[in-house]
């Protein structure tokens, strides 16, 4: 075989399986991250925890591929890795079997990072290594002179399977079918890579190979001197700023919205699609432009934070993904500015992924232990001001000559640092704020205002933009109930009407503030199902109505789901579904198999309440076909604000097997009932997109 024709096949097949491998490294993270979200009361912390161990494990396989390629031969890099690829198919598939299902007192973090180690580490682990490990062989060799655009390839593969869950992949198959159908595929890639390697393996001796160190390929006429300190800061701190921006901006979404794969993926694309233009050709990034479009985003958002204004959902999030395009553009556009030689491409990635992984530590581990909010993101600002203010600044030679790399590091790193306490102090000072947690669910805090509708003294717990109870500090009016409980609303007519003077065992999934426990009466019996204890712990501190209740109290800690399948039948009279993290949808409480669940629990004249009041989601058809599936009658009661009373507008839907547990409650006209078409959502099939108002 002619010599050209070799090296167009070994690059062929070289970038297929770069392509391939980074096309299953970015499909298989929203697979397993929606499989295991159920598990952990479907919070937006799943997502994190499971980036924070994808980019982890992405700065282990560059370690791999860089020892690779420091202390072997091709020969033996292509021996090694390919018994480490067979020995990888013997750990599939990647589903994890029900043993790893807390139990409720676990910690969340290290649970999901243990259950992602031993059923996607090692498969995960070697894909990653694929694209630097594949580009430092050809680099070693004349098959290609430009490899740096190989992982430009890559993050087209990564690309199209983030863009392809949403749309293709999550419609059309139930998890556990994704899960296996991946596995598969991972076998495919395992075969083609072994093939590539094979083909390089037996091609060696026929490609002339370049001297170590020269490195041919698109940096042309860059340095080849010994590279500072501040070239792999500059690798490293850059990378890291982009990580810490993705999650945050992820996480901004995903708390007021719901946890779902689309506003995983869509930050995720974008962060992609800045690595694919800057790493394609440096003619993409224009720095003036991107630092001015990401300065207006950004400020764009953060003016519509501080005065708490409403916009619609999809303008909301276009404007988060404007922004962190931007940055990531700049961010990613300096550090190909800084790339070296191919010699050095292993240390280079193993830099950018260190950068990488520590953005996921940052968010993931260390933010939510020093800050009781939410503050990673505007830190993430922060950062991209001093950056965009050096860059605009480095125009000039007297700016350079005047601050030296160490002092401009040092410098950077006293403003982030006298940023982060005084945002704790702000926080810790602000007058109206009585108590702040932040846990793996999110941020809670308790604060005492005055209703400008009623001029009450209220305080409420806010999780997030969300009201989630309120009480009124007036003595004589401390245990009426408020916000979505208030007596007119659906579940408060519920309580007044279903024999009150009987004895009732009441189930009621979310305890906030403890609203509900004012209408217990002495012969009640109430059971709370809480996941998050941060919030037991506020309730019974800054509220009254558990402690003042004549009903008997109980708490069960975990996710709401898994205990009452791990109870036997409680025989409940009203089990409430009350688990709404922030304005998030808890989809798995929401199907079919939860409705088994729940009427399993119930007798059969019981009510099943769902309080379904949301911003951005319809969720009437999700209920209508819960109820129908289940041959449950249903009503849906709609309540507006009430502002002497502090009751907020409310939307519950009321269900039973009984139509006689139902008829004394007033509900929506049954024209506008009938309208509302039932959608059934299941744990291997469901779509928010299927909500969206």
């Amino acid at each position: 075989m002619p010599a050209t024709i070799g090296k167009r096949l070994t690059v062929a097949l070289f970038a297929a399986s770069i392509f391939f491998s980074a096309f299953l490294l970015f499909q298989v993270q929203p697979i397993i991250s929606k499989y295991v979200l159920p598990w952990f009361g479907g919070s937006p912390g799943v997502w994190t925890t499971c980036m924070l161990f994808f980019q982890v494990t992405l700065f282990a396989g560059y370690s791999y591929a860089h020892a690779l390629h420091r202390w072997l031969s091709i020969k033996g890099q292509i021996t090694l890795h390919c018994v480490f690829l067979v020995l990888a198919i013997f750990t599939l598939p990647i589903t994890p079997s029900i043993e790893w299902k807390p139990v409720g007192d676990e910690s969340p973090t290290w649970l999901i990072l243990a259950l992602l180690a031993c059923k996607v580490g090692v498969p995960y682990f070697l894909l990653s290594s694929t694209g630097p490990l594949l580009q430092s062989w050809l680099g070693s060799t004349q098959a290609c002179d430009r490899p740096y655009r190989l992982y430009s390839l890559s993050n087209v593969g990564s690309m199209l399977a983030l863009l392809s869950f949403p749309f293709i992949i999550e419609p059309s198959f139930s998890s556990s079918q994704q899960s296996v159908f991946w596995s598969w595929a991972f076998a495919g890639f395992a075969f083609l890579c072994g093939v590539s390697g094979t083909v390089l393996y037996f091609s060696v001796g026929r490609l002339t190979s370049t001297a170590e160190g020269s490195g041919s390929d698109d940096a042309g006429t860059r340095s080849q001197c010994t590279l500072g300190w501040d070239r792999y800061a500059s690798w490293f701190a850059l990378p890291a700023l982009a990580s810490v921006l993705l999650l945050a901006t992820t996480n901004q979404l995903c708390v007021d919205t719901g946890s779902i794969p689309f506003l995983w993926i869509a930050p995720l694309a974008v962060y992609l699609l800045s690595f694919i233009l800057t790493f394609d050709s440096e003619r993409w990034y224009n720095r003036r432009l991107f630092i001015m479009a990401a300065a207006v985003a950004l400020m764009s958002i953060y003016c519509l934070k501080m005065v708490n204004l409403k916009i619609p959902l999809m303008a909301e999030i276009a404007l988060y993904l404007a922004g962190l395009f931007s940055c990531c553009m700049v961010c990613h556009g300096e550090v190909v500015a800084l790339k070296p030689d191919s010699s050095r491409m292993t240390s280079f990635y193993l830099t950018l992924s260190a950068g990488g992984a520590f953005g996921g530590i940052f968010v993931g581990l260390i933010a939510p232990t020093i800050f009781r909010g939410y503050f990673e993101w505007q830190l993430g600002l922060l950062a991209c001001i001093l950056l965009f203010v050096d860059l605009y600044l480095g125009y000039s030679s007297f700016w350079q000559k005047l601050v030296q790399p160490r002092t401009k590091a040092i410098g950077v790193a006293l403003v982030l640092i006298v940023a982060m306490v005084a945002l704790s102090v702000w926080e810790t000072l602000g007058s109206q704020q009585l108590a702040v947690k932040r846990n793996f669910y999110g941020v809670l805090s308790v604060r005492r205002q005055v209703d400008q509708r009623s001029g009450l003294q209220l305080r409420n717990l806010v999780h997030g933009r969300i009201v989630h109870g309120s009480q009124i500090e007036e003595a004589s009016r401390r245990l009426e109930p408020t916000a979505y409980y208030s007596a007119s609303s659906g579940v408060g007519k519920l309580f007044v009407s279903h024999q009150p003077d009987s004895q009732r065992k009441i189930g009621i999934v979310g305890l906030g503030a403890g609203t509900l426990a004012a209408y217990g009466t002495v012969h009640d019996q109430l059971r709370f199902y809480e996941i998050n204890p941060d919030v037991i712990e506020l309730a019974k501190e800054h509220f009254s109505f558990l402690r003042e209740t004549p009903a008997k109290v109980e708490y069960v800690l975990g996710d709401a789901r898994l205990m009452l399948e791990r109870e036997k039948p409680q025989n409940y009279d009203i089990l409430v579904l009350d688990a709404f993290s922030g304005d998030a949808i808890p989809v798995h409480l929401l199907t079919d198999e939860a409705m088994q669940v729940y009427d399993s629990h119930l007798k059969n004249d019981g009510v099943l309440a769902l309080h379904i009041s949301n911003l951005y989601f319809d969720l009437r058809p999700i209920a209508r076909g819960l109820a129908e599936s289940n041959n449950y009658f249903s009503k849906i009661v709609v309540r507006p604000d009430e502002p002497l009373k502090a009751a907020l507008c409310s939307t519950w839907v009321l269900m039973s097997k009984s139509s006689t547990a139902l008829q004394a409650i007033e509900c929506e006209s049954a024209s506008s009932e009938r309208f509302v078409k039932p959608v059934l959502w299941t744990d291997d099939r469901n779509n928010l997109f299927e909500a969206m108002q």
